[in-house]
């Protein structure tokens, strides 16, 4: 009887061992069911044949085998959920490098974005270069690279629409004429070293060109403004209210602009401060909208969405391809003289959560959002187009509120910051934001990982003006991290602001990289929301403001 007793014991406690080892497994597998698993061969040691087929297999998804991180679809937060934190991370001229020795990987990524996958895994070593070229065929490009330590060469394969696939091995040699896969890369096709590739070929004139945003006067374009296009090749142009007037005289207008940058490779920036309220460019024939501020009184972000929507639309209607909205600014000081009913809101969370749906709401219209003015422009008791406004806070306090927004919004992947035109001396006492290497570089890029285009706010603005130089401010901005520097006015000036910043490249004040990285973006930016040279039909303006009525009567 106590036999029994004591077998019966056995049994259940076996069994109650095996459940949980099968529960934990299951937990595991469910847990980890983005981990991809070793790749089915029907043998324990492939052939090189069917190891070539099956990276293929796994590249036209965007993976390498035995790992579940996609090119162009997972983030840097998404490997580290997976992998854990790497190594070590090296920058490098088209992004960033996060290495996993222990997986055999390292990831490239701009921003958080991932956009290349290195596999090292051991299986490799079991491909030659011949094998390569008998499963695939000729490689449509191939390159070397060398250096003290290193000498390879890299074939380049297109996978599908989406991915590109490197496989790279030793050089071959007379002593080794067939070498073995050192390693391979998965690589999106839109991924940074294209870009990098582009700019190459581009001269140092037609680059700095691409860093210039502009404004002109009156309703036509002058001689100037047509040189600065053709000649100067200006990656932008912003729209005012006085240079618009009509509604097919604004679809002339734009289209003229598309026509002279035809002969450019890469089409033009055609922006607008389109915020609605107060800030509405475009004219009385066109409906307005109400003020962010009363988006904000309704707390709903449908609505919040559907505004952004119809900005994008208003936009979208002329030919505009870039809104210089939403305003993200936390309206914390009720002296404000000129953020006030620009704001959404004086609470951060609700300005945070409204702002983004109305980001989006413009992207849906393939309309590009600029988030301003960072790092928040709400708490300033002086208008920065009279003068230089002063916040006083620290990074702490800043956290608290005027980041939020901004910082939220960089997660959900906002493309273009404005910087603003204000002090704060707890950051850097000498550099107003939009020209503070501290502000733009070590807070946006490296503290929120903001790796987009970066904009001056209005560099006319008195707040600038009265300490500065265009050309200093302008050589300052670039040297500080901006992307694109906006000059709305003076046209007259810009030739030799722009002559001024090829000399710094030249004479070794600026390095040409640094140009680079800030035409890189620029070049992503434009590919990423298909800008075109194409020319745009006069608008149905009475289809447009039906729309918005609706939208807005919807809410009412």
């Amino acid at each position: 009887m106590k036999k029994g007793i004591i077998i019966s014991f056995i049994i259940l406690v076996t069994s109650a061992f095996f459940i949980i080892f099968v529960w934990n497994g299951n937990q595991n597998s469910s847990n980890d069911e983005h981990l991809s698993k070793a790749p089915p061969f029907q043998h324990e040691k492939p052939t090189a044949v069917e190891l070539i087929q099956q990276i293929m297999n796994y590249a036209a998804e965007g993976k390498v085998y035995q790992s579940s991180i996609i090119a162009g679809n997972s983030t840097f937060k998404d490997v580290e959920k997976i992998l854990g934190s790497p190594e070590r991370i090296e920058n490098t001229t088209v992004g960033s490098y996060a290495y996993y020795p222990a997986h055999n990987l390292s990831i490239g990524m701009d921003g958080q974005q991932i956009f290349d996958i290195r596999s090292y895994d051991k299986h490799l070593s079991q491909i030659h270069m011949q094998d390569i070229q008998d499963v695939l065929g000729a490689p449509e490009q191939t390159t070397y690279y060398e250096d003290e330590t290193t000498a390879q060469i890299i074939l380049y394969y297109t996978v599908n629409d989406y991915y590109l696939i490197k496989w790279i091995l030793p050089k071959p040699s007379n002593d080794l004429p067939n070498p073995k896969v050192h390693h391979i890369s998965i690589l999106t096709k839109n991924n940074p070293s294209k870009y990098a590739n582009l700019v190459d070929n581009m001269t140092l004139e037609e680059k700095i060109g691409q860093m210039f945003f502009i404004g002109f006067s009156g309703e036509k374009l002058n001689d100037q403004v047509k040189h600065l296009i053709v000649e100067r090749k200006i990656g932008g142009i912003i729209f005012f209210k006085d240079n618009l007037q009509s509604s097919q005289q604004i679809t002339s207008l734009l289209n003229e602009v598309k026509s002279l940058n035809n002969n450019n490779k890469y089409p033009i920036f055609l922006g607008i401060d389109q915020e609605g309220g107060s800030i509405n460019r475009l004219p009385k024939e066109i409906a307005s909208l109400p003020t962010n501020y009363s988006v904000g009184l309704k707390n709903n972000e449908v609505f919040a969405y559907e505004y952004g929507k119809l900005l994008g639309k208003q936009l979208a209607t002329f030919g505009f391809n870039l809104n210089f909205a939403p305003v993200l600014d936390v309206n914390s000081n009720p002296n404000n003289p000129v953020i006030s009913h620009r704001a959404i809101s004086h609470d951060p969370t609700i300005v945070a959560a409204l702002g983004i749906q109305m980001m989006k709401g413009i992207q849906s219209e393939n309309i590009i959002p600029v988030i301003k003015h960072f790092p928040g422009h709400g708490d300033t008791s002086v208008d920065s187009h009279l003068a230089l406004p002063m916040v006083n806070k620290s990074i702490k306090e800043l956290d608290q509120v005027e980041l939020l927004p901004f910082k939220k919004a960089i997660e959900e992947n906002a493309d273009v910051v404005m910087i603003a035109h204000i002090l704060l001396p707890q950051i850097d006492k000498q550099y107003p934001a939009s020209i503070s290497k501290t502000i733009i570089t070590e807070l946006l890029r490296e503290k929120l990982g903001f790796n987009g285009v970066v904009i001056t706010d209005d560099m006319t603005m008195k707040a600038i003006t009265n300490h500065y130089s265009l050309q200093e401010a302008a050589l300052l901005s670039v040297k500080a991290g901006n992307d694109m520097i906006l000059i709305a006015h003076d046209e007259d000036k810009i030739f030799s602001i722009i002559d001024e910043l090829v000399t710094s490249v030249q004479r070794g004040e600026i390095s040409e990289q640094r140009i680079n990285e800030s035409v890189m973006r620029i070049l992503k930016l434009k590919e990423k929301y298909q800008l075109s040279h194409s020319l745009i039909p006069n608008a149905n303006i009475e289809e447009l403001n039906k729309e918005i009525h609706t939208i807005l009567n919807k809410y009412n």
